[in-house]
């Protein structure tokens, strides 16, 4: 029998950060970052052609999942995210880890990896390949949405049932099947109004103030010294232009392994995603 997950909180900088951990005393460690306004089970399915005598840990980024939301009047930036890691690693007392992340959660393990060089083995990206942060032009109008989207309200909505809200993610993600849609309505939402509603902060919808320009990217990509691998969906990003291209010599990666699927492949193929990633970090 597989071991099972035991579920608990880590304190990020007083926030309280949700943790599933299989096999504590296993190796190697291998902590898995998931997507933006995902959740840790994401990647259930992939768990399941992993080796048992692995250390398996996952976490819920503040304000998605179980984890917390942050205080009333506070704002979500992206090296908060990198908070949530270190907190996980340093209460786990994991040295050394493997990553693996899917999207928002290969972004963040990149950085991680960038200015943690001597705690990250080795990471799996899974159609991820760097922000969107635009060109530095851009700055003005990313800060003045901002300031506008500081003026909205947090807007929960409701749903009346969860195939409802298995169909929203559907629409906002067009290459996710009807089980995978499924799965991450199930353990996304939760009771409300008599409906149901994403557990997700809200706030994070709104826009960041500042983000990387595409020469600080290509600089931190730089930096990072562990082998890295990227496992790309034939529907997924494109990683045939310019940008793309750039940011794989960065990483000193001279070809993606891709596979048949769309932006949340591990979901589509978890099996051969998983393969890869048994064969990468062996």
């Amino acid at each position: 029998m597989a071991p099972s997950f035991e579920s608990f909180t880590v304190l990020s900088q007083a926030v309280a950060v949700h943790v599933r951990q299989r096999n504590p005393k296993g190796t190697p460690a291998v902590l898995f970052l998931h997507g933006w306004l995902d959740h840790s089970h994401t990647f259930d399915w992939v768990l399941e052609h992993l080796p048992d005598a692995w250390r398996i840990v996952l976490l819920d980024f503040r304000g998605m999942g179980r984890s917390e939301h942050i205080p009333l009047g506070a704002h979500y930036t992206f090296p908060d995210y990198l908070l949530d890691v270190e907190a996980v690693l340093d209460d786990l007392q994991v040295t050394e880890v493997h990553l693996v992340g899917h999207s928002l959660g290969g972004i963040v393990g990149t950085a991680y990896a960038a200015v943690r060089p001597e705690r990250v083995k080795s990471i799996s990206l899974i159609e991820s390949m760097g922000p969107s942060g635009g060109d530095p032009s851009q700055a003005p109008d990313r800060l003045r949405g901002f300031l506008d989207d500081s003026r909205r309200p947090p807007h929960r909505k409701r749903y009346a049932s969860m195939e409802e809200a298995a169909a929203r993610l559907r629409e906002a993600n067009s290459s996710l099947t009807e089980a995978a849609s499924l799965h991450l309505a199930k353990h996304g939402t939760e009771p409300f109004e008599g409906g149901y509603a994403f557990r997700f902060d809200p706030r994070h919808r709104r826009r960041f103030g500042q983000f990387w320009d595409e020469g600080q990217w290509l600089a931190l990509s730089s930096a990072v010294t562990c082998p890295v691998q990227v496992l790309h969906g034939s529907q997924g990003l494109l990683l045939d232009d310019e940008q793309a291209r750039a940011r794989l010599a960065a990483l000193r990666i001279s070809k993606p392994l891709t596979l048949s699927g769309g932006h949340h492949v591990h979901m589509e193929q978890p099996e051969a995603v998983a393969r890869a990633i048994d064969h990468f970090i062996r």
